[in-house]
């Protein structure tokens, strides 16, 4: 069979045609995804009871819109920013903290030899397939055991060394190659000093999607820390949402602007990285 015949049979529709049907694919996805965010934008300047009360539509009556959820969250929030502060503090920090752990731990799978390597990194690969809901009963007795409980260190320390984020910079890291590390040894410089002077810069795409990925994970974090903080000064951005829905009434127009607010950080983040996001997932897949 020549070789324009086989093209004609890898490729069955025009070029054109597969395009067209390819950006009608993609521009669908997009207003599916995108439809929730505008309702709950338009939402905010809408009253919350109406809201909750027929849902998302969009028959929208123009001249109830009004600015007056977010004079209410200027004026008269009161924890929210509180919360927001607390979220945005604990995200940066566990954020920094899980890449800098789990590139330590992934660094040594990838580029050492030692006793039990091949266990250990099984046991990261088992510990993927756990829910954490499985974990979660004994992680609270050791923490409250060890009274650290109702404290910020509690939610940050117990997932530094991430299974996912070890695995995905193992594999990035095996791209590397080690004739990159002998020289840096020829020249004198450190362990340390590879890493942080070689290999991080290469790596810098990696670094960045799971710093996007593990952004958003601590960001919504709910479930663990409505477990082990108890102060209402220290709850996190969902769990101060939360608390705004109570058997005694319901604050709509908070839950919801705070809510639509709450989206922007993450937004705004996967926006100015998602080149570098884009560039860490391809080359984490390929690698290795």
């Amino acid at each position: 069979m020549s070789a324009p015949a086989r093209r004609r049979e890898k490729h069955p529709l025009p070029r054109g045609l597969y395009r067209t049907i390819q950006t009608l694919f993609l521009v669908t996805l997009a207003v599916i995804v995108l439809v929730p965010l505008v309702a709950i934008f338009v939402g905010t300047f809408q009253d919350g009871n109406e809201v909750i009360r027929k849902g998302i539509t969009f028959s929208i009556d123009v001249s109830s819109l009004s600015l007056d959820n977010y004079v209410m969250l200027l004026t008269d929030s009161g924890g929210y920013f509180r919360w927001f502060l607390n979220s945005l503090v604990l995200t940066v920090v566990q954020v920094v903290g899980t890449l800098l752990v789990s590139s330590f731990v992934a660094y040594g799978f990838a580029m050492y030899d030692f006793r039990g390597k091949n266990v250990g990194f099984v046991a990261v690969l088992l510990l993927m397939t756990v829910p954490f809901e499985i974990m979660m009963l004994p992680l609270y007795i050791l923490v409250n055991d060890v009274g650290l409980v109702d404290s910020y260190a509690v939610v940050v320390i117990p997932f530094l060394a991430a299974a996912v984020t070890i695995f995905f910079f193992r594999q990035y890291f095996l791209g590397i190659p080690h004739e990159l590390l002998e020289a840096g040894r020829v020249d004198g410089v450190t362990e340390f000093g590879i890493f942080f002077r070689l290999v991080l810069p290469i790596a810098r795409p990696a670094f960045a999607a799971m710093a996007i990925l593990n952004g958003m994970i601590v960001w919504n974090n709910f479930l663990w820390p409505l477990l082990v903080l108890r102060s209402p000064e220290k709850f996190t951005l969902p769990i101060g949402l939360n608390t705004l829905l109570t058997p005694h009434g319901n604050n709509y127009e908070l839950l919801i602007i705070g809510a639509f607010v709450s989206v922007l950080p993450i937004l705004v983040l996967f926006i100015l990285f998602q080149r570098f996001f884009i560039a860490g997932m391809t080359a984490g897949a390929l690698k290795g």
